[in-house]
């Protein structure tokens, strides 16, 4: 059992260590998906996917740095295998791409927007940079897996988006930790901004991904609507509404259902 600072047992980070190394004995039982089957992708597809991947891959030192600078070993390891997951994805999406005759890009300018802001920032704010991306996948690989026309992309999208159902409930457990010694008017105030922003990036999303997403019988304004609506509940959880008795990897009730009810 990990401990904090103070020697106390830090029983909700040991939980979500369990709980991603479940999912990864899950994913290792399960094996990859038959790449040899194909796909068959129309460009929109192909190049939306592009951009996703690049946002997928990246070695997470920044994240992980200032995660260790936490104290917490528990959270540290946790964070690790968030990471893991994360470039698991970036693998993914690559060898679909690969499957459909499709190369992945080096870079792309709204991944390279992210990384750099969120490297200028401390942990608290670059988790809440990196929550806006979380969310908005959320919705997209939704998309891909009940629209994509293709089943091997299909199978890969509800892959990644089991991940993404966990991952934003334990960046939300960290952040709600991270402001209960905040003043509450400056904490809603916060995630009241988060949300603006979130919308916002919703829709440069739904504007440079417009084409994948019809292709997925989702419209721009559809999609824009859903990543905010979706996002109430974890705004109220960060900002520390409910009792937050049960905060573990198998816990977070509060904020992982209405993700599970949209899924």
């Amino acid at each position: 059992m990990f401990k904090n600072r103070r020697g106390e047992l830090r029983q909700e980070y040991a939980d979500w260590v369990r709980d991603f190394e479940e999912a990864r004995e899950r994913r290792a039982a399960l094996g990859d998906p038959d790449w040899t089957r194909g796909a068959t992708l129309p460009r929109a597809l192909v190049r939306s996917v592009q951009r996703f991947q690049v946002g997928e891959d990246g070695d997470g030192g920044a994240l992980l740095a200032k995660a260790a600078r936490a104290g917490d070993p528990s959270y540290t390891r946790a964070a690790r295998l968030f990471v893991a997951e994360e470039q698991n994805h970036a693998r993914l999406l690559a060898e679909v791409l690969g499957a459909a005759g499709a190369g992945t890009l080096r870079s792309h300018w709204s991944d390279a927007v992210f990384v750099r802001l969120r490297r200028l920032l401390g942990l608290r704010l670059e988790l809440l940079v990196l929550m806006i991306a979380e969310v908005v996948a959320l919705r997209y690989y939704r998309a891909l897996r009940d629209g994509a026309p293709d089943p091997l992309l299909a199978e890969v999208a509800g892959r990644i988006l089991a991940d993404e159902e966990r991952h934003v409930p334990f960046h939300c457990r960290r952040l709600r930790e991270g402001f209960a010694g905040l003043p509450r008017p400056a904490v809603r105030l916060v995630v009241r901004g988060w949300r603006v922003l979130l919308g916002a990036a919703a829709w440069v999303v739904a504007a440079d991904h417009g084409a994948a997403l019809r292709r997925c019988g989702v419209t721009r304004r559809a999609f824009v609507h859903e990543v905010v609506s979706s996002s109430a509940p974890m705004a109220a959880y960060m900002a520390g509404a409910g009792t937050g008795a049960a905060a573990s990897g198998t816990g977070d009730t509060q904020v992982r259902q209405p993700l599970r009810s949209s899924a």
